[in-house]
């Protein structure tokens, strides 16, 4: 027979990759966590991770069983809310979130979380790539920019601008642009897509830049901007603080980038849990067109 925290240890420890670290965050020994593990393995039969000096790796058989596992404690947690007499937020939500937008504008909103329900554990996980929500056992995505077609369920909090941007040291080096076919003789800062989307009155027009400098983070090519290097799309949340300042200047105007979106992305289901509900009804409160914050 399988115990429910024996579930949720190998998760933790599949989330941290070792012992060591799961032991740190569940507060216990790493005895307790290595035994934990050993009887679950025992239970299915299966060798689950692969220990060695730098940590633990998931076996083939591990990789398959974590994405039932995390779907199992999603729906025990789902279940203890449902009965709660007291209607109290608990379990762990396991949260990815883009690492250009999450330590500055959503960790506070977490940590706000946090305080309101106390037995909620929450785990956030900052990096600017698309995560695989159901592979990797997490319950919820931030996202920002534009969503592909795909199976997961999305919730739009609020619009996302973003504009052409290059630092003044450049445009007196190479020139301005005057039109979306000037930027093919211009250096780019290519942040993830190696496109533009540029509205030219009631069309679109596609650029794909020439890349001097790129990189999977905004931080970085906002770096790389302030620098001189190049014609970056920079979303408003980095870039309106060094358009104010004059460090950067925008770049055609006149053809602005289509407006994305920050959005709530979950797994599949008609039943949405409540921890998912209350961090989505945060964000809309500290995010939302009511609040007065552009993004």
């Amino acid at each position: 027979m399988i115990d429910t925290d024996d579930l949720r240890t190998f998760l933790e420890v599949a989330e941290a990759g070792g012992v060591t670290p799961a032991a740190r965050r569940l507060g216990l020994s790493k005895s307790i966590v290595s035994r934990q593990l050993t009887r679950l393995e025992s239970a299915l039969g299966a060798q689950l991770l692969s220990r060695t000096t730098r940590g633990a790796v998931l076996t083939e058989a591990g990789v398959v069983f974590r994405e039932h596992a995390a779907r199992v404690v999603s729906e025990l947690d789902a279940a203890q809310e449902a009965i709660s007499p007291d209607g109290e937020v608990r379990g762990r939500l396991r949260i990815a979130a883009p690492l250009s937008f999450g330590p500055t504008h959503l960790a506070p909103v977490l940590a706000d979380l946090a305080l309101q329900h106390p037995r909620l554990h929450i785990h956030a996980a900052y990096a600017d790539r698309f995560v695989d929500l159901v592979g990797e056992g997490f319950d919820v995505a931030v996202r920002l920019g534009y969503l592909a077609d795909s199976s997961l369920v999305a919730r739009r909090i609020a619009p996302v601008h973003g504009r052409l941007v290059a630092s003044p040291d450049y445009l007196a080096r190479a020139g301005a642009p005057k039109t979306p076919a000037d930027l093919h003789d211009h250096d780019a800062i290519i942040a993830q897509r190696g496109e533009w989307r540029l509205r030219d009155g009631a069309e679109f027009v596609t650029v794909r830049p020439r890349a001097r400098f790129s990189a999977d983070n905004g931080e970085a090519s906002m770096a790389a901007a302030l620098k001189g290097l190049g014609v970056f799309l920079a979303p408003d949340f980095l870039g309106a603080a060094h358009l104010a300042s004059g460090a950067l200047v925008e770049v055609l105007p006149d053809y602005p980038s289509p407006e994305g979106g920050l959005y709530v992305v979950r797994p599949p289901g008609e039943h949405v849990p409540r921890k998912v509900r209350v961090l989505t009804d945060l964000l809309i409160e500290r995010f939302g067109e009511r609040s007065g914050i552009r993004l």
